[in-house]
């Protein structure tokens, strides 16, 4: 019903614009593709045509390839003649099964077993280099690369990058049709774009759609802010080329939001400058260096802005610095909030891993960073990232010899044991043994641990107190929940 909706409304204003004497709008252009825009009406109203996409796929269709990984495991084969338990050397059978059925006691050799990952690529040059995705090959003990001159071709994996989903291949070959590397940046929200992959093995599937958004950020993607699109992607357009209009490539289509695993209306793509990036350090290495800050950080919320004095929510707050890391010989503190990098702005959060991500290890950068209420200069130097560090240590045991009740708060507070200190690492802190009200209300639960109080570490009783008389009703208290440190806002009017 809706795609007979759209193609009628099309058709009628196809009517209108020949009446009127206006479809010589819809026009093509060899260097900017199908133009698909009417000029507005006197209302200022906007017309469209839906567009034309078949000399895009004529064009750049041959660049598209699909892949099939095969990898190897081991399984133990079933066999109607196995013994379905270990026969023992007293059991009266046992020279029964020893003669005629050798070897009764070892189990059988495991058979060695294949699955195929099926996924799309496209050609980056001429001599034989592949974009996809890393998921699509990762494990791959033989890859296949299938051209669509029907032509099939062994693949060698040059590296992969997990962080960002990005894999180049390598086929010997020559002269061989490539893509055009188009600009992410100057991709519009609302613009059309079209994707050609595999979905589901169905090789040369185009589909189309709009972009929806841009910069957004995935759980666990801190490395890539995708473009999401509603663009058809199903199991198999995995590493497949997402383009624009002017037939260049500004994104690879990477992941669907879905909660049937099939496509449920929302797309999303690695902007092609990230994965260009990681490629050639992936030609050049076999690997990606990145550059490493050593924080973790949470974003900033309203209420958390008015807590820590900053007119607006922005930046990155800063929840935990690794020992020893660049940040902590930097000076920099649990409680700041990293405002600018080398004079660019931190929007939000899932900003600043991607900036420092992009500087290679041994960077000196620049720092702007709001510290109790005043903007200072913070200069550091990256360490290179390496592999994801251990968790810390789980949440603390609340059996202390005494408590503290805050009824404005709803809280009751003990001081961290010496065990309790060793097992999370900390200099101190306070466990909460009861949360209600206002503490409840945010979120705060038995056992969490406040380890500070707007920009202040917390490790007694006392300092709690303090922090609290100086925060003039904008609390904001560093908690250590578990494995994971966020700030949380309390509202006490």
């Amino acid at each position: 019903m809706k795609s007979y909706t759209r193609l009628a409304i099309a058709s009628a204003l196809l009517v209108s614009l020949v009446g009127c004497g206006k479809i010589e709008a819809l026009f093509k252009d060899e260097n900017k593709g199908p133009q698909v825009a009417v000029p507005a009406k006197a209302d200022g109203s906007v017309q469209m045509l839906l567009p034309d996409f078949t000399q895009l796929v004529e064009r750049e269709g041959p660049a598209v390839v699909n892949i099939q990984a095969v990898r190897s495991d081991n399984s133990q084969a079933s066999s109607s003649s196995e013994l379905p338990v270990p026969v023992p050397e007293d059991d009266p059978f046992y020279e029964f099964f020893r003669r005629y059925m050798p070897n009764p006691n070892q189990p059988p050799d495991p058979q060695p077993s294949e699955s195929i990952s099926f996924g799309s690529g496209f050609i980056l040059s001429n001599d034989g280099y592949i974009l996809t995705n890393a998921h699509v090959v990762a494990g791959g003990s033989q890859i296949k690369v299938m051209l669509t001159d029907k032509r099939e071709l062994r693949a060698k994996l040059v590296g992969l990058d997990k962080r960002t989903d990005v894999a180049v291949l390598k086929v010997e070959a020559a002269s061989l049709p490539t893509v055009k590397i188009g600009s992410p940046s100057q991709l519009k929200v609302g613009e059309w774009v079209a994707a050609i992959g595999a979905p589901f093995g169905f090789e040369n599937t185009v589909t189309a759609g709009i972009v929806s958004a841009k910069g957004r950020s995935l759980p666990d993607e801190s490395y890539v802010p995708f473009i999401q699109t509603d663009v058809a992607i199903n199991p198999g357009n995995s590493g497949g080329p997402l383009f624009n209009l002017r037939g260049e490539v500004v994104g690879i289509n990477s992941q669907i939001y879905s909660r049937s695993g099939g496509f449920m209306g929302i797309s999303f793509a690695i902007p092609i400058d990230i994965a260009m990036k990681v490629a050639e350090q992936l030609k050049s290495s076999g690997k990606v260096s990145r550059g490493q800050l050593g924080v973790h950080i949470q974003e900033v919320t309203q209420e958390l802005a008015q807590s820590f004095g900053l007119d607006r929510p922005r930046g990155a707050l800063v929840v935990r610095v690794e020992p020893n890391g660049p940040a902590s010989r930097a000076g920099i503190h649990i409680g700041d909030i990293i405002l600018r990098l080398n004079g660019q702005t931190v929007d939000n959060s899932r900003d600043l891993p991607r900036m420092v991500g992009d500087q290679p290890p041994g960077t000196h950068i620049k720092l702007g960073v709001w510290r109790k209420g005043n903007e200072q200069n913070v200069d550091a130097t990256l360490a290179e990232l390496v592999t994801d560090q251990a968790a810390q240590p789980g949440e603390a045991t609340p059996a202390v010899p005494q408590s503290f009740q805050f009824g404005k708060l709803g809280l009751t507070l003990a001081e961290l044991t010496a065990d309790d200190k060793q097992t999370l690492g900390l200099h101190g802190g306070l466990v909460v043994q009861k949360a209600q009200g206002v503490a409840a209300q945010a979120g705060l639960t038995s056992g969490d641990v406040i380890i500070g109080l707007n920009q202040t570490e917390i490790t007694s009783i006392k300092t709690f107190e303090r922090a609290l008389a100086s925060a003039n009703g904008n609390i904001a208290l560093l908690v250590r929940r578990q494995d994971s440190t966020l700030f949380v806002p309390l509202r006490l009017n």
